[in-house]
């Protein structure tokens, strides 16, 4: 019997940064064989704010295809891969606001036995991407999910050098995304859709 995975990505992004991330790992999820949405954030900046940075209104702009996350893109996944830029080591408050929608979900018991994982980037070295990944991890621990975390489970870990999830550093918009992030991203991909995969099967059997 072939069931499945249903793996939704969903990110927070203002430069792009995540957002690309968020597309290679939607990708790699397709070719391992699971059904992906990918999914963005509410905006809540002011427009003032996002006119203000040249990068930011560009990527607003190339961004409007892309769909809402509801609390119901949740209900439907058997996965879950959250990304976010860091806000001073935290997660943004784009994706906190919409985790924070999820208490309905919560409490009916609908967020637990899932698998969650998570991405992010930062502008700077040191700039808050292992606090940001751990600070996102809280709320899965509240859910009662299952996180899958990279670790060191392949080579490409070993070059990026982040158990915790992808990371990237863009260096204020001066370092955009390479090989060694895109396979990062593969990787978190596969793996979260494999273990996704045996845990739908042994919840079935």
């Amino acid at each position: 019997m072939t069931l499945s995975v249903k793996l939704a990505v969903i990110y927070y992004s203002s430069t792009g940064f995540s957002a690309q991330i968020a597309k290679d790992i939607a990708e790699a999820g397709e070719k391992a064989g699971a059904e992906v949405r990918l999914l963005k954030t509410a905006e809540l900046a002011p427009e003032a704010a996002i006119a203000s940075n040249s990068a930011w209104a560009a990527h607003a702009a190339a961004s409007l295809e892309i769909p809402v996350a509801t609390p119901g893109d949740v209900e439907w996944a058997d996965a879950v891969i959250f990304g976010t830029p860091t806000r001073f080591g935290n997660v943004s408050s784009q994706l906190k606001q919409f985790i924070d929608t999820l208490g309905g979900l919560w409490a009916q018991g609908v967020l637990a036995d899932k698998v969650y994982s998570g991405f992010v980037t930062t502008a700077t070295n040191h700039g808050g991407q292992e606090t940001t990944l751990l600070a996102l991890y809280n709320s899965i621990h509240h859910f009662g999910g299952l996180i899958v975390s990279p670790g060191y489970t392949d080579p490409v870990k070993f070059v990026d050098g982040n158990p915790y999830g992808t990371s990237h550093i863009d260096a204020q918009g001066n370092n955009p995304i390479g090989d060694q992030t895109r396979n990062a991203a593969r990787h978190q991909a596969e793996r979260v859709v494999r273990m996704a995969a045996a845990l739908k099967r042994g919840l079935a059997a």
